[in-house]
């Protein structure tokens, strides 16, 4: 795991609750990051936006130009521009600053969780059958989807979001819902469900301004309609 902020203060504290919690951990600051990240592999990146020169938000974009790595982004409270474009940029996940370390742990704890099941349903071969619909072809066992054809490039979270909504067909789920069966969380911004919906929009419509498959339900949330769906 890599913790990437240029305050030496927050990246140690940041560090030790993580090393504590049994994860190994190296820090970098901000113009390191990229050398670091390419060096270690790390399982996750703890991404601070505030960073001199290179950005954060330049940083996570060329992490997730590079692969899936999982990256969390610490903010500070009242740039909520930043962190709706970190997560536009493909982010898992962001904490917000002042925060809890404890809390951190839990958000680093849930992201590893996702991405090893996944991993873990790779492994296995064919845990689950494959669902299909309006075009989209999603395989949980060996964590691809492609919508005609043509392999889309989802983070862990939209592959988590699709595969919710291809298992509940018709159905409308509020966005609570979706962050506590598809985030495994009962408390969060529902901001983050909102990004993830928009940037799934981009990647499985023919034109996400008017969507026809992940459809508002005003009042309620949203709701998947790809026609047949069935199991191959």
């Amino acid at each position: 795991m890599l913790v990437v902020d240029d305050d030496p203060t927050v990246a140690e504290v940041v560090t030790g609750y993580l090393r504590r919690a049994g994860y190994t951990v190296a820090s970098a600051d901000g113009p390191a990051a990229l050398a670091r990240a390419g060096l270690i592999r790390p399982d996750l990146v703890v991404l601070d936006l505030m960073l001199p020169g290179l950005d954060g938000l330049e940083v996570c974009r060329r992490l997730r130009a590079t692969g899936p790595v999982p990256v969390i982004m610490l903010t500070a409270r009242g740039d909520e521009d930043d962190r709706i474009a970190g997560l536009e940029l493909g982010a898992d996940d962001y904490v917000t600053k002042p925060f809890s370390p404890r809390e951190l742990v839990l958000r680093v704890t849930s992201v590893l969780r996702r991405a090893a099941a996944a991993g873990a349903a790779g492994a296995a071969g064919a845990a689950e059958a494959r669902l299909t619909g309006a075009g989209i072809t999603l395989d949980p066992a060996t964590h691809r989807a492609a919508k005609d054809g043509r392999e889309l490039a989802l983070t862990v979270r939209e592959f988590d979001l699709l595969a919710h909504f291809l298992r509940h067909p018709g159905q409308a789920h509020g966005r609570e819902e979706l962050m506590r069966e598809v985030w495994g969380w009962d408390f969060g911004d529902l901001s983050t469900v909102t990004v993830h919906v928009r940037r799934l929009r981009a990647k499985v419509e023919e034109d996400p301004g008017r969507p026809k498959l992940i459809q508002t339900v005003w009042g309620v949330g949203y709701r998947f309609e790809p026609g047949e769906v069935a199991a191959a």
